[in-house]
């Protein structure tokens, strides 16, 4: 396993009327974060918050290119971002235990926190089609250059751990400082994750590996639908 520390290349927040971020997504312009009870959009270019919408918000969050997901306890809302209507809910597979949200290959990917298990979900119905078992306690989740990448928070420790999506080893572990936990993940553009600062408020930029041959955020995930 490659270890390293992690190199926070911007913070940003904490924000006024957030006292917690959560689930973390990105759009391609926006990097939607969850703080509780409304969705926020942030401008990583400005570092300003241009618009939220009021809706649930406990936990992971998602995008798919066109809808945002988000858990809200014990379900997973769809939502319109033009318009902030919820489109539809699905039961979340850990029944309110859950942490981490992704989208990838057209299915929802969520963490259960301390069940260390990441869940492939079927976004029409909710049914789990797969479960991944981690080493480690799972918050946020993302896929990335067919990579599965999920942060970690126990106790002081956290951090961005690469894991066997066949196996759940860890392959690769990001440390963050002492006391800087993760809540929420996605991939961004370039070499660079957005990361959910928890009770900080805020939202980190940190430095993602750079890989001698990446081939895109769209790549196939390297496993077997239907394999356990």
């Amino acid at each position: 396993m490659t270890r390293s520390a992690a190199e926070i290349i911007r913070e940003y927040g904490p924000f006024p009327g957030v006292d917690g971020v959560h689930g973390v997504t990105f759009d391609g312009q926006h990097v939607w974060f969850a703080s509780g009870d409304r969705l926020n959009a942030l401008d990583p270019a400005s570092g300003e918050m241009v618009r939220s919408i009021d809706v649930p918000a406990h936990a992971g969050t998602a995008f798919d290119g066109q809808h945002l997901f988000q858990l809200a306890e014990d379900r997973i809302q769809k939502i319109d971002p033009k318009t902030g209507r919820v489109l539809a809910t699905i039961p979340a597979p850990g029944g309110g235990g859950d942490s981490g949200l992704a989208w990838a290959e057209g299915s929802l990917w969520v963490g259960q926190y301390r069940d260390r298990k990441i869940h492939q979900v079927d976004p029409q119905t909710g049914a789990i089609l797969r479960t991944i078992q981690s080493t480690r306690f799972v918050t946020g989740v993302t896929w990335v250059d067919g990579e599965l990448w999920h942060g970690s928070w126990e106790g002081d420790e956290s951090e961005l751990t690469r894991i066997d999506p066949q196996t759940g080893e860890v392959l690769e572990s990001l440390e963050m400082p002492p006391g800087v936990g993760v809540s929420g993940l996605e991939a961004g553009d370039g070499d660079q994750f957005f990361c959910g600062g928890g009770n900080s408020g805020k939202v980190r930029a940190v430095r993602r590996p750079r890989r001698g041959s990446a081939v895109g955020s769209g790549s196939k995930i390297p496993v077997e639908p239907t394999s356990k």
